[in-house]
């Protein structure tokens, strides 16, 4: 894997970049579309490429292992060939779920108990055998297997979390450099940042984190309930530490204003199951704001669904119809409005990047970011 910083931003941290596995090129800052099952819901990977734009999508150790199972999947030489998806994959390594699963799993050193939100079945993640389904997935970009801490949490719990996460770190790095890709390409491991908004545990948690040498960096335990102040001075705070010749990825955030916030930080890649769950509910996000199709003042509205974005589907259909499909229930609904959302987020991720190659992101950034939170 490569990464080639290309262009930095006079006026912020933000920076232009190239990031290369086996399976393609991925230009930066990127936002990676959640396809948490192997799919990203209601999009044809056809849309991806020919109307997203995507570039990677992210799939989940978790969902992955309990269905449709490693077997299966293994059977079909890889994710990417199960799910016909031939441009990278990143895999988050079910951390995250476990933070989701508080009622139903138990965090000892070895790992995590957990039962299945499928059928209550028993099971353990350990960092060695996450590393392993890992392999089995065969995504080009794999994470460590890490706690997640909720928010507020106690500065002593989230000490002693993130040790355990440094811990499981050097179980996971030394597992997987031990074993080998199943697949007929390279696989990389990204550690991940935790520390809750406590500035001394980020500060040691990323210069643990960077210590690793690896090709990349995450960072996670942000955008779980606190303020997005909070959550950007962490994220300022880590981006200083973490080297700047390795991609930097921030889990699970955001907003479009989140997002813009955070490329001006410095990071380069992020993930949210926000534009395809806001999607389904018909909440639309646009170059001109945020609209919500089911109101009213949209039934009889027959101009396009965003003019300002060079995508075939924003641009042919009406408001007023996918207003009808959505509340009509039609699924149909759910794909326009999760394929023009996650179209946005890519468009709005490629300006940036133009913008810094430009020159110009850091006066760009600041007359946009009133405009993507403005409701219409």
């Amino acid at each position: 894997m490569r990464f080639h910083v290309t262009a930095s931003d006079l006026g912020s941290k933000a920076r232009a970049g190239t990031l290369t596995t086996a399976h393609g090129k991925i230009d930066t800052p990127i936002f990676m579309p959640v396809g948490t099952a192997g799919t990203v819901k209601a999009v044809h990977q056809r849309e991806l490429i020919d109307d997203v734009k995507a570039q990677i999508i992210l799939g989940n150790t978790y969902h992955l292992y309990l269905r449709p199972g490693l077997d299966l999947i293994e059977k079909a030489g890889g994710l990417h060939k199960f799910n016909g998806w031939n441009r990278p994959i990143l895999t988050d390594s079910g951390g995250y779920q476990v933070y989701s699963l508080a009622d139903a799993r138990k965090i000892k050193e070895e790992g995590v108990k957990f039962q299945s939100h499928i059928d209550g079945s028993n099971h353990l993640f350990t960092p060695e055998n996450v590393m392993d389904i890992q392999r089995t997935i065969g995504a080009d970009i794999v994470m460590a297997f890490d706690e997640c801490t909720p928010y507020p949490c106690a500065y002593n719990y989230a000490k002693n979390s993130m040790e355990m996460t440094h811990r499981w770190l050097g179980r996971c790095c030394n597992h997987f450099d031990s074993t080998s890709p199943k697949y007929s390409y390279e696989q990389y491991l990204f550690p991940i940042v935790q520390g809750s908004t406590y500035k001394d545990l980020r500060t040691i948690s990323a210069e643990t984190i960077a210590s690793y040498g690896r090709h990349g960096n995450a960072i996670g335990g942000l955008s779980v309930g606190e303020p997005a102040e909070e959550m950007y001075e962490m994220t300022d705070l880590v981006c200083d530490i973490l080297p700047a010749d390795r991609p930097r990825y921030l889990m699970g955030v955001g907003t479009p204003e989140n997002i813009l916030e955070c490329i001006a930080l410095g990071v380069d890649m992020f993930d949210c199951v926000m534009p395809t769950r806001n999607a389904r509910n018909g909440m639309l996000f646009t170059t001109e704001g945020i609209i919500n199709i089911r109101n009213e003042k949209w039934k009889e509205d027959l101009s396009c669904i965003d003019p300002g974005l060079d995508n075939e589907i924003s641009r042919f259909y009406s408001k007023a119809y996918l207003r009808h499909l959505i509340i009509s229930k039609e699924i149909l609904g759910a794909q326009i409005a999760s394929i023009h959302n996650l179209a946005f987020y890519l468009w709005l991720v490629n300006s940036a990047r133009r913008q810094i190659l430009e020159g110009t992101f850091d006066g760009w950034k600041r007359k946009m970011a009133g405009v993507f939170g403005r409701r219409l």
